[in-house]
């Protein structure tokens, strides 16, 4: 007989676990065509935003120190995501790759929400499982990452953008004004080159070259050019099309999430080239209820930065007083930073009044909005 404690943890895990609706949901818009091939990127984009209006903020925070057997249930739904995408994925390629019902339209807009459903989740999940210090979470991260064509994320996030994020040597942390379609480019192509230098420069501390084998990203070609030449196999080079459009839009996905979470927060410069160490407010936070069931607490972007060894169930929210709050979650933050304007009249004043919060002492703020230019030593 189940204990009712054990009933309650699968009960805490189970909303999570709502992102198991979307491969049905792709998989309808495969078959039926239409409005369905609308259903994925309208419940991510809107029906979990419309639950957060419903829902409210969830600001309770579990014990931090909870055994790991206690997180059973969170850890087997990101862990299952990896086989369920890989066959959701293929098996779609296949489909339509071997149908004729669906226009260039329709079949352009199935494998969009699967790109939505790769990036929103698929991405995520990878990043929930690359934190982890077990040899099995982390090769299930890579092999979503290969579903996308963005394996060097790991290398970028772990090494890169976990130690300089908030200052120029992190590409990823977003300066302030700088639209998301001046930012998507420039990430694009400085993250790849940042990913690899750190690798190389990991090998060279152990007295190996960058070529040794232990380089990830040799896994990161092997695991890609797997997954291009299964799509080809599946369905020609229309099965390498369909691969190539969901790992566009998964890509986009996940950077507009990049953009929004460090927009303009920097770190204080403190001489040398050294800046202070990572506090919760130098992330964007946001508790609300649906759309943190969706991302895994990724929202809870304050204390995954300060305490990035937390699984996703285990991090913190923060009150307005130590960290700053999205008005809104990611979806719509992600949604107003594909307008500029828009973005900016929600987040300008909202970076200003953070760096008056908690850097009345900086007044000039020139330095700290330049990719790559240290602030001067008198900035601190």
């Amino acid at each position: 007989m189940i204990s009712s404690e054990k009933v309650a943890r699968i009960t805490a895990a189970m909303p999570f676990w709502l992102t198991y609706i979307l491969p049905p949901l792709v998989w309808l818009g495969a078959v039926q065509g239409g409005f369905w091939v609308l259903l994925p990127p309208l419940a991510t984009w809107y029906l979990f935003s419309a639950l957060d209006v419903a829902l409210g903020l969830n600001k309770e925070n579990a014990d931090p120190q909870t055994q790991e057997k206690d997180l059973f249930w969170y850890r087997a739904g990101t862990m299952a995501w990896a086989p369920v995408e890989f066959v959701t994925l293929f098996s779609l390629i296949w489909y339509v790759g071997h149908s004729d019902h669906l226009s260039a339209l329709e079949t352009f807009g199935v494998f969009f929400g699967t790109g939505v459903m790769t990036g929103t989740v698929g991405i995520v999940y990878s990043h929930e499982l690359l934190h982890q210090s077990n040899k099995l979470e982390r090769h299930l991260g890579d092999w979503l990452l290969a579903m996308v064509l963005y394996s060097h994320f790991r290398s970028e996030h772990l090494l890169v953008h976990h130690t300089y994020v908030g200052t120029p040597r992190d590409p990823v942390t977003a300066r302030y004004n700088e639209g998301f379609h001046r930012y998507y480019p420039r990430v694009l192509k400085e993250c790849p080159a940042s990913a690899f230098r750190a690798e190389a420069a990991l090998l060279r501390r152990r007295g190996l070259p960058w070529w040794h084998r232990r380089n990830p990203f040799w896994k990161y070609a092997a695991l890609q050019l797997a997954m291009l030449l299964l799509s080809v196999l599946l369905a020609g080079w229309a099965g390498l099309l369909f691969f190539l459009i969901q790992a566009g839009v998964a890509i986009w996905q996940l950077e507009l999430t990049n953009y929004v979470e460090h927009y303009a927060l920097t770190r204080r410069y403190l001489g040398d080239g050294k800046y202070e160490h990572v506090k919760p407010h130098h992330s964007w936070n946001s508790a609300h209820t649906a759309t943190n069931w969706l991302l895994i607490n990724l929202q809870r972007h304050s204390d995954h930065h300060y305490k990035p060894d937390r699984r996703f169930p285990l991090l913190q929210t923060y009150e307005e007083s130590e960290a700053p709050q999205l008005p809104y979650g990611y979806p719509i933050m992600t949604m107003a930073a594909m307008v500029p304007p828009v973005w900016r009249r929600i987040m300008n004043p909202k970076v200003r009044a953070w760096r008056q919060t908690w850097y009345p002492d900086i007044e000039d703020w020139h330095p700290y909005n330049k990719a790559k230019t240290p602030p001067p030593r008198g900035a601190s």
